[in-house]
């Protein structure tokens, strides 16, 4: 008898280097990737203080799919990562390997 096949939601981590997706906001109960946190504390003080801003505000309003760019295809999580290094990368440019405000560069 031939074996059923049921189709199951993907757990790939295509696009994040073979690591695991970060699962939650900055400050929130969820866990973010040991990558993200190195990036985030490498970030000067105002530069975390958007980072953390334009989080809380992507994660509320993308929480609907048909809000996101990419629908169902990207998770509000992925949505609002790409939100906030958008958005921190409007102020600061990376120099070697620290991140210095563009007006002083």
């Amino acid at each position: 008898m031939p074996r059923a096949t049921t189709k199951r939601k993907s757990t790939s981590t295509r696009g994040t280097g073979g690591r695991s997706k970060r699962r939650g906001g900055v400050g929130g109960s969820q866990e973010l990737s040991t990558r993200t946190k190195k990036q985030i504390d490498s970030l000067p003080q105002h530069a975390q203080h958007i980072y953390k801003k334009v989080h809380a505000s992507a994660i509320k309003q993308y929480q609907s799919p048909e809000k996101r760019r990419g629908g169902k295809r990207q998770s509000a999580e992925q949505v609002a990562h790409k939100a906030v290094w958008a958005a921190v990368k409007k102020e600061y440019k990376k120099k070697g390997s620290e991140w210095i405000r563009k007006d002083e560069a």
